[in-house]
């Protein structure tokens, strides 16, 4: 899509080692918009303290769990959430599948948030404004795309689309620290 290193898109890839679920938990859930909260935690109880304490995870699971829910199973009560989860003191590792059709607009989403991160390097606030919510045919008020933004820069290691794209794997890896300080700093 584009040659500019800069430009995060969404990928898909059901062939990723990130779609490896050998050795994680697992829970399955309804499609209960009210308990997305509970659901959340109930993933996160078994990560380290290390990370634990870093709220963005947890922010970052409800709102893949949320999507799920809302748009892929369209809040139907009938319809599961499965997520495989693993967790140390180097990464979170989440794969969360609905029984939706899919993100089928997931070019359209690229292209303009490719758009998007054009008008913010570039400092074209004049045009900006017509790329601060994403919206298609089926969006609501709520909706807009921010939690897909948020979601490419937290996901460090990874955040990828099953070929069918109602399944998401994403890897957040954290720097290991040493004597207080992380690894990758210099004393």
């Amino acid at each position: 899509m584009q040659d500019n290193p800069a430009i995060k898109e969404l990928k898909v890839d059901e062939n990723s080692p990130l779609f490896d679920k050998t050795g994680m938990l697992y829970k399955e859930f309804p499609s209960d918009f009210r308990q997305i909260r509970y659901f959340t935690l109930l993933v996160v109880q078994s990560a380290p303290l290390e990370i634990k304490g870093i709220n963005l995870l947890e922010q970052q699971i409800s709102e893949v769990i949320k999507n799920a829910v809302k748009h892929g199973n369209k809040n139907d009560i009938n319809k599961k959430i499965k997520v495989w989860y693993e967790f140390s003191t180097t990464h979170a590792h989440l794969i969360v599948e609905d029984e939706g059709e899919g993100f089928k607009d997931l070019e359209k989403w690229n292209e303009f948030n490719s758009r998007r991160l054009e008008c913010l390097r570039d400092q074209d606030f004049q045009n900006l404004s017509r790329y601060v919510s994403f919206r298609t045919k089926d969006s609501d008020d709520g909706d807009g795309g921010n939690a897909l933004f948020a979601a490419l820069e937290y996901w460090n290691g990874g955040f990828i689309y099953n070929n069918k794209r109602n399944a998401v794997a994403m890897l957040k890896k954290y720097p290991q620290k040493k004597h207080g300080l992380s690894v990758d700093e210099e004393i």
